[in-house]
C-alpha cells in the first residue's frame, strides 16, 4: 500500500473513487453523486491541488488503484487559522477491515502537525456511522457536540457528531 498526497494527475482516479463513495454511502457526505458527476476534470484537478494548507491523501493498492482517500483543509481566517478540518474520508468497501482508514488518518495527522500554529483538527461524522466514529476515536478524536438534522437526504434527517483532536 502506498499513501501519498494526490496531485492533478490523480484527478481521474480521485473522481472515480469520489463518485463511488457518494453512490455507496450517500448519507455519509454533505455532497451528492448528482452534483459531483457533473464536475469537469479541471474542477476536480483544482479541488485536489495541494497547497501548504490543503491536501488530499490517497492510498493505492499494489495495482496502483486508488482505494481510499481523505482531505485536510486548514481554516483561513485570522481568528480560525489555528484549526484544520478533515473531509471526505472514504475507503472502498472491498478494502475495509485492513487498517487503511487508520493509516490515512495517522498520515493526515502527521502532516497536519507540521502546519505551523495549527492547534486542533475538527471533523464531523454521521451519528449512525459507528465504524467511522470508532476509527476517529482510535486516533484520538473526541466528540464535543451533536448537530441534530445536520443532513437531509431523500426526506430523511441525519445527525452529525462534531469531533476534535487537540494537537
Amino acid at each position: 500500500m502506498d499513501i501519498r498526497i494526490l496531485d492533478k494527475s490523480d484527478a481521474p482516479l480521485y473522481q472515480q473513487l469520489r463518485l463511488s463513495s457518494l453512490k455507496a454511502s450517500p448519507d455519509a457526505f454533505g455532497s451528492t453523486f448528482e452534483r459531483e458527476a457533473g464536475f469537469t476534470l479541471e474542477t476536480v484537478e483544482e479541488r485536489i491541488k495541494p497547497t501548504k494548507d490543503k491536501f488530499v491523501l490517497g492510498v493505492f493498492d499494489a495495482k496502483g488503484m486508488l482505494v481510499g482517500m481523505v482531505a485536510f483543509m486548514r481554516e483561513s481566517g485570522m481568528k480560525t487559522a489555528h484549526k484544520g478540518n478533515v473531509y471526505g474520508m472514504y475507503v472502498a468497501p472491498e478494502m475495509r477491515g485492513k487498517g487503511l482508514g487508520k493509516l490515512l488518518m495517522l498520515e493526515l495527522l502527521i502532516r497536519a502537525k507540521a502546519c505551523d500554529g495549527l492547534e486542533q483538527v475538527n471533523l464531523t461524522v454521521v451519528s449512525q456511522n459507528g465504524g467511522a466514529k470508532k476509527l476517529y476515536e482510535s486516533v484520538g478524536f473526541e466528540v464535543y457536540g451533536v448537530e441534530r438534522n445536520a443532513l437531509k437526504f431523500n426526506g430523511q434527517y441525519f445527525d452529525e457528531e462534531m469531533m476534535v483532536l487537540k494537537l
